[in-house]
């Protein structure tokens, strides 16, 4: 089944800032700004997590990975405080996620076995690493879309039973 996971993630990778920069072009930032729920991300404080990650995590640990050198965990709340988010993260992440790509070009089927110690997870591979870039990417696009869904669940009214997977509590 993944056989070709380097195909299939980059396939992943690449597209994700093309979707950041669809979504923030498009959706007004009221709606972009909204929290589904206390205590969870609106969409564009996801692709602030996206961004800080692209920026501090993702490269570190391919570097590492592929140097076969440890690597310390990244936690977003230790992220330092920063001004208000806005859509200009789009662009950012973008660009950002050009310099990880060529990163990511240098990693070869037989790096997938090489492993790491990671400070928080212990022993890693760089095929678990990949496994997680494109999920991480997934994962937050679909809690950013999740987090604009929640105006349109909750005066949808007898239609809401079609929603109970997304709704926020």
């Amino acid at each position: 089944m993944t056989d070709n996971i380097l195909n299939w993630s980059k396939s992943i990778l690449a597209i994700s800032p093309a979707r950041w920069l669809r979504l923030v072009q498009s959706v007004p930032m009221e709606l972009l700004s909204m929290r589904p729920a206390e205590n969870e991300w609106s969409a564009i404080e996801c692709l602030q997590h996206v961004v800080d990650v692209e920026r501090t995590s993702f490269p570190t640990r391919i570097k590492a990975l592929l140097a076969e050198q440890p690597f310390a965990g990244f936690n977003p709340s230790d992220q330092p405080p920063k001004p208000a988010p806005t859509i200009t993260l789009a662009n950012e992440f973008n660009q950002l996620r050009q310099e990880t790509l060529a990163l990511f070009n240098q990693i070869t089927e037989a790096n997938l076995d090489n492993q790491s110690l990671h400070a928080e997870y212990g022993m890693v591979t760089m095929r678990q690493l990949v496994h997680h870039m494109a999920g991480h990417d997934l994962n937050h696009l679909v809690q950013a879309e999740r987090a604009l869904m929640q105006p349109f669940i909750q005066g949808c009214g007898p239609w809401v039973v079609n929603y109970e997977d997304h709704i926020a509590k």
